[in-house]
């Protein structure tokens, strides 16, 4: 019998928990999302992640360690090359990426990629360049619904991203772009992580908002993965947030899109209510997209106290044969320089119902050991060329 019949996994996007050894090969010497926060805050109120054991694992601040603390936690280092998005979801479930993608942030993308884009799209291309999301539509919004051009950014991670207003651009118009800029990019040399349609709305700087309509293309992921595995040994994989994206369908059984992080958790904790048998993998993405990109400390800490609200309730809802698993994907540092991800270890941290303690566990080398875990669990075997071990007998 599985120990457990249901596992959660949140990854609660890019909430790093310190320098990794090579961090200062990826520009990120002395990062540290999580310590830095609280470190500027002072203290946040985070009772049910307290209890879980977070701050046993790292603290900072005026935060104190929890005295008994109910879950089992350690640090996972990366053991892929790179500090995105992809990358640290494909490690979760086996996947060792050694190619890292291309990124464009310093010249913007090269002009042969932007003229097949054009001629192919039928539009003119304006921006070309690195930038905020919501900056960029306040600059070149005005422009484009004008003109009829699309604007076409990037950022330090390994994205193409097409802004379009919902009014004048039309979002299937703007998911048609995006899926020729998909495979345009798929060259070795323009190979970027994903291409993100980014609709919005409003006529004039001021007005413009983004919608939740985004979407991602993302590439498929370079093998199988625990989640293919688990798909055709007859269980449940069922997706929130954007999991569905990021591994391009493959391996889901049933997705959810989200509107905002706390809407995500609002669907898991739906989810925990209902009956199915396998795992339920959730990414809360406002930690990264609205907080950490943007510099926001004070706005990051009160995502966490919001997720740490529906954490309680989810505790609550949890049955006696649920485990629960909390990590994250990369750093993204709100008091570093720059808007990128940073290079950064990333929590683990367990509960069920069953645990007879909780406690540190020792520190692992790779994200892959969640992917493990789970497939241990469930008798599943690991795909061929996959990596990780299982720590699951240590979750008890």
């Amino acid at each position: 019998m599985d120990k457990y019949k249901r596992i959660f996994v949140i990854v609660l996007d890019s909430l790093g928990i310190g320098a990794m050894p090579d961090s200062p090969r990826f520009g990120d010497d002395g990062v540290d999302t999580l310590g830095h926060i609280l470190e500027k805050m002072g203290t946040i109120e985070i009772p049910n992640l307290k209890k879980l054991g977070l701050l046993n694992l790292h603290t900072a601040g005026n935060m104190e360690a929890e005295k008994e603390p109910v879950g089992r936690y350690m640090r996972l280092g990366e053991t892929s090359n790179g500090k995105d998005t992809m990358t640290g979801h494909w490690e979760m479930m086996g996947i060792r990426t050694q190619k890292p993608f291309q990124t464009f942030t310093d010249t913007g993308f090269p002009q042969e990629l932007i003229e097949e884009l054009e001629k192919r799209c039928g539009k003119k291309v304006i921006g070309n360049k690195s930038a905020s999301g919501t900056e960029i539509i306040e600059e070149l919004g005005e422009e484009e619904i004008n003109t009829g051009a699309m604007i076409v950014y990037t950022s330090a991670d390994s994205v193409l991203q097409i802004c379009g207003n919902e009014e004048t651009f039309d979002l299937d118009n703007l998911y048609r772009c995006c899926e020729i800029a998909r495979e345009i990019t798929m060259k070795d040399e323009w190979r970027v992580g994903r291409v993100i349609a980014r609709p919005y709305i409003g006529k004039k700087k001021g007005e413009f908002k983004r919608t939740s309509n985004r979407h991602d293309y993302a590439l498929k992921p370079s093998g199988r993965t625990v989640l293919n595995a688990l798909k055709e040994g007859g269980l449940d994989v069922i997706g929130v947030g954007k999991i569905n994206d990021i591994f391009c369908g493959e391996g889901i059984t049933q997705t959810h899109h989200s509107d905002s992080s706390v809407h995500g958790m609002e669907q898991t904790i739906a989810i925990c209510k209902e009956e199915f048998h396998g795992l339920c993998f959730v990414n809360l993405v406002d930690f990264d997209a609205l907080w950490g990109h943007r510099r926001n400390v004070e706005g990051y800490a009160q995502e966490i106290e919001k997720f740490d609200r529906n954490l309680g309730v989810l505790l609550e809802e949890l049955r006696e044969d649920d485990l629960l698993i909390l990590t994250a994907d990369h750093g993204n540092d709100p008091t570093y320089t720059g808007t990128d991800h940073t290079r950064e270890y990333v929590p683990f941290v367990a509960y069920s119902k069953r645990m007879e303690k909780g406690g540190a566990l020792e520190n692992e080398d790779t994200f892959a050991v969640i992917g493990a875990s789970v497939a241990e669990n469930f008798d599943i075997s690991m795909p061929e060329g996959t990596v990780g071990k299982s720590v699951l007998s240590k979750l008890v």
